[in-house]
């Protein structure tokens, strides 16, 4: 064991998971990544996924595609950076695809969790953190231009939201419920506080600048 710590932060659209994901990152001097598209290869993966021409995917297809770009990401990036002893902030990771492609479109968790086990060779997050930002808080954030995945409907979105709060009360030792919907600075804080509880070993890393 390296000591070294995968933290995830997770959530819908538009809950300041990228933001939060670069500052705990800078924070700990981490390896920095996301899904999909934090290799060449979930790059791609990733315009295909969001572009809004591929509107016809099958919810089948649309999870297999998230596996492939998992399993790349986790023998290219994560794996490696961990046995090196770097922390790893991920924007996303397997309860994206719960979320997503379980409680919104409906697939069978059992399977996905076994595909998703599969995809990352059993590897699991240290934490993960949930940005609770409400559904109607949440739209009013994103672009103009919505990817394929945000222009999936109000509906979709409150079963990914819930989703997101089941797996989190399934897992209470591993999930961090954090409010995203104030200023950014007011959730890195609450965040850091959150992994201090979970991972008191963080506790150690030098603050921000």
């Amino acid at each position: 064991m390296t000591g070294a710590c995968f933290v995830v932060f997770e959530g819908g659209e538009a809950a300041g998971k990228s933001t939060q994901a670069a500052r705990l990152a800078g924070r700990l001097g981490a390896v920095l990544t996301r899904e999909p598209g934090g290799t060449p290869t979930g790059a791609a993966l990733r315009r295909l996924l969001l572009d809004p021409a591929t509107a016809g995917l099958d919810d089948r297809a649309e999870a297999l595609l998230m596996a492939a770009d998992r399993a790349q990401h986790v023998a290219e990036v994560v794996r490696p950076a961990l046995a090196a002893g770097r922390h790893v902030v991920s924007d996303r990771y397997v309860g994206s695809t719960l979320a997503y492609q379980g409680y919104g479109r409906g697939l069978a968790l059992d399977h996905l969790r076994r595909l998703s086990a599969w995809a990352s060779d059993g590897l699991e997050p240290d934490a993960v953190v949930l940005l609770d930002v409400p559904v109607g808080a949440a739209a009013g954030r994103r672009g103009i231009r919505p990817d394929r995945l945000e222009a999936a409907g109000a509906d979709f979105h409150r079963r990914v939201h819930d989703g997101y709060h089941a797996l989190a009360a399934e897992d209470p030792d591993r999930w961090l419920v954090v409010d995203g919907t104030p200023d950014a600075d007011t959730v890195e804080a609450a965040v850091w506080a959150a992994l201090g509880t979970l991972l008191p070993a963080l506790a150690a890393a030098p603050g921000p600048a």
